[in-house]
């Protein structure tokens, strides 16, 4: 049997996911070179430069790999944004109809939601983001994502996958709880 999981637009379960998955994906996708840029910035000594500025940091990821050093690692996105949107959106749904009672107007169901929603996303998530950001770094040693990953799992163990893990959640926990919770209040 297929799960209704809202009455407000009348979509399933895998209907959520989908649409989800695309949102990320796009999302992600779309401001891969920023992300690469945060990440040298907050890498110490990853840029040749020393600068904390972003258009020094622009400039030296040009400069030492052109273009395609905005992308380096975007395919390790590409494989976690949408499995990771689609866990997002789908249990967002799922959680609010469970915590909320059948009242539509219940904000701290939406908030419970919300934090149910990070750490389940997260939990996708973080693994990608890893290797994502192990492969931006221009003094990266890894020739792609499937060597990123193998050389990780075998020289450091799966938990190294989710080292970052426990900060993740703990950072965006109290930011989905709030997002959900507005976002389903400016709705009504």
């Amino acid at each position: 049997p297929e799960l209704i999981v809202s009455t407000h637009d009348g979509l399933r379960y895998w209907q959520f996911m989908i649409a989800g998955s695309i949102a990320g994906s796009v999302e992600h996708m779309a401001m891969f070179p920023v992300d690469t840029v945060k990440t040298h910035m907050q890498a110490l000594g990853s840029c040749p430069i020393k600068s904390v500025g972003v258009r020094q940091a622009l400039q030296s990821i040009l400069k030492s790999e052109g273009i395609a050093g905005l992308y380096r690692g975007i395919g390790a996105m590409g494989l976690g944004a949408g499995p990771a949107h689609a866990v997002y959106f789908s249990v967002y749904e799922i959680c609010k109809k469970y915590f909320s009672g059948g009242n539509p107007n219940n904000s701290a169901a939406h908030a419970v939601s919300g934090v149910c929603v990070t750490v389940a996303s997260d939990a996708v998530f973080t693994p990608m983001d890893m290797v994502k950001q192990r492969l931006q770094l221009s003094n990266s040693p890894y020739k792609g994502v499937w060597d990123c990953v193998k050389r990780v799992l075998s020289e450091e163990g799966f938990g190294a996958f989710y080292a970052s893990y426990r900060t993740t959640v703990l950072m965006n926990a109290p930011f989905t709880a709030v997002h959900f919770a507005t976002y389903e209040a400016a709705k009504k």
